[in-house]
């Protein structure tokens, strides 16, 4: 393919349209992947609006992307023609680093290379993401999808879905386990599912009330609303794990109690600096609890998150878009008007091309 076409921010206060690029030529360890679907991340609303600062247009998102392998170069063994294949949100990384040496690309100590928004680190050419018909990645950096996997729905996985797996395996999560999810959303749903797969008793964190009924739906054991006092305070010493996935500032410290001896408190929304209140390390001494935090997932993570999903029949909650609603999405995505993530189809391009 000599062109490629996609849909790109033109910049920070423009919507999303259409746009052609020029990929790279294809190396001989690179999988080209004709792009079916790619899910819809927050970050991409921050990445196309600038919230974060330092995003260059134009800019083309996606970081949870399924496809079909349409090429291969010529030293590529895992995949062959067909194949159906995923890309999240790392492309490349140092590879010398500790972190890369234990699999764990995206705590490369080099910085690793993000899908979209970012330059190859071998020609410095940039970078575009899976709104787009394809896309070439490394193969080391390619992901099996398992035959067990809806691949309409699977997209949200290599995003959402290592974010909340990586430190349920981290903490060694198991049967034996008490978890608790704070925030029901993209990441959140999936932290519920995920958790219940590994066979934790899992409750939902709310403040919503109204969340209930859907956290029970998505396989959570219990709700805790959040602003019942009474019931939080009756819930002390209860969790081995909380999963923060607030994705705004806000006070951690009414989790603290909730953990057991040793438990610990892992944000994963990307928040910055916590300015609600300040950390009381009261309760951290008192009970040797700690608060961490966790990233996405190495590509040995993803795929392990990946095969277990087909095995345990787990896909996320998914509403299918069209490439031409994607910056109607963006706006029902702040007032977190989706259950519980968008994912483009991506073959919608090709009306826009006619």
């Amino acid at each position: 393919m000599t062109t490629v076409f996609a849909y790109a921010a033109p910049s920070a206060s423009g919507e999303l349209g259409p746009f052609s690029y020029e990929p790279r030529d294809l190396r001989n360890d690179d999988v080209e992947i004709k792009i079916l679907y790619c899910g819809v991340c927050h970050t991409d609303l921050h990445k196309c609006r600038n919230h974060w600062g330092g995003s260059q247009y134009p800019l083309v998102p996606g970081h949870e992307i399924v496809g079909k392998v349409a090429r291969v170069g010529t030293s590529v063994t895992k995949y062959k023609l067909g194949d159906v294949a995923a890309v999240g949100c790392l492309v490349d990384s140092c590879g010398n680093c500790r972190s890369c040496k234990d699999g764990l690309e995206n705590y490369c100590e080099n910085a690793p290379t993000l899908t979209y928004d970012a330059d190859d680190r071998k020609d410095g050419k940039r970078l575009y993401g899976g709104y787009s018909e394809s896309i070439i990645v490394r193969e080391s950096f390619v992901l099996r999808v398992p035959s067990g996997l809806d691949v309409k729905s699977a997209a949200p996985l290599l995003c959402a879905g290592i974010t909340m797996w990586s430190p349920l395996r981290n903490w060694k999560v198991n049967s034996k386990s008490k978890v608790a999810v704070a925030g029901l959303g993209g990441l959140g749903h999936m932290g519920i599912k995920l958790a219940k797969g590994l066979g934790a008793h899992v409750t939902l964190l709310s403040r919503s009330p109204g969340k209930a009924t859907d956290g029970r739906r998505l396989g959570a054991d219990e709700v805790l609303i959040t602003t019942d006092e009474a019931a939080v305070a009756g819930a002390s010493n209860q969790f081995d794990i909380i999963l923060d996935t607030v994705p705004y500032d806000h006070d951690v410290n009414p989790y603290l109690s909730l953990l057991r001896r040793d438990g610990n408190l892992v944000l994963l929304g990307l928040i910055g600096n916590i300015q609600a209140t300040p950390l009381n390390t009261g309760p951290l001494l008192s009970a040797r609890r700690s608060v961490s935090g966790s990233g996405i997932g190495g590509i040995q993570e993803t795929q392990e998150l990946l095969d277990f999903c087909a095995a345990k029949k787990i896909s996320p909650d998914v509403e299918m878009i069209a490439i031409q609603e994607i910056n109607d999405a963006y706006e029902r995505l702040i007032k977190g008007d989706v259950k519980y993530r968008f994912v483009i189809e991506i073959e919608s391009l090709s009306k826009v091309k006619e």
